[in-house]
C-alpha cells in the first residue's frame, strides 16, 4: 500500500528544499516529524505539511497505523520562476540581471511495507 501527497507552488528554491528532503528519505514517518520539526531552515514546515498529509491519506483512504508507516520517496521538482522585470541585481561591469523567484513541487510517498 502506497499513499501519496503533493504540494505545488511552494515558494522555496527545489536546491534548498532538497536539503531537507534528504534528511528525511527512507525515514520512519515519526522520526522525520520529529527530524522536521526541529531543522532550523525555512523549508521545512512546508515539508512537514507534506508529510503530514501523506500520513493522513494513508490512514483515511486504506486504514493503516500511522506508526508502521516509512517514507519511501520524496520528490522534490522544479516550479515555475516569477522573473521581475522592474527589479534587478547588479553585475559586474555595469551590467544588471533579472531576480529569479524559484519554486517547487513536492511530492512524498509513504508505504507500510519493509
Amino acid at each position: 500500500m502506497e499513499a501519496k501527497a503533493t504540494a505545488r507552488h511552494v515558494r522555496v528554491t527545489p536546491r534548498k528544499m532538497r536539503l531537507i528532503a534528504q534528511q528525511v528519505k527512507k525515514d520512519n514517518v515519526s522520526n522525520a516529524l520529529t527530524k522536521l520539526k526541529f531543522i532550523n531552515k525555512a523549508a521545512a514546515p512546508h515539508m512537514l505539511k507534506v508529510v503530514k498529509s501523506a500520513v493522513a491519506n494513508a490512514t483515511k483512504n486504506f486504514g493503516v497505523d500511522a506508526d508502521t508507516l516509512r517514507i519511501k520517496d520524496i520528490v522534490v521538482d522544479q516550479g515555475p520562476t516569477l522573473k521581475y522585470a522592474k527589479r534587478f541585481i547588479a553585475r559586474a561591469m555595469g551590467r544588471a540581471s533579472k531576480i529569479n523567484k524559484r519554486s517547487c513541487h513536492i511530492t512524498v510517498i509513504v508505504t507500510d511495507t519493509k
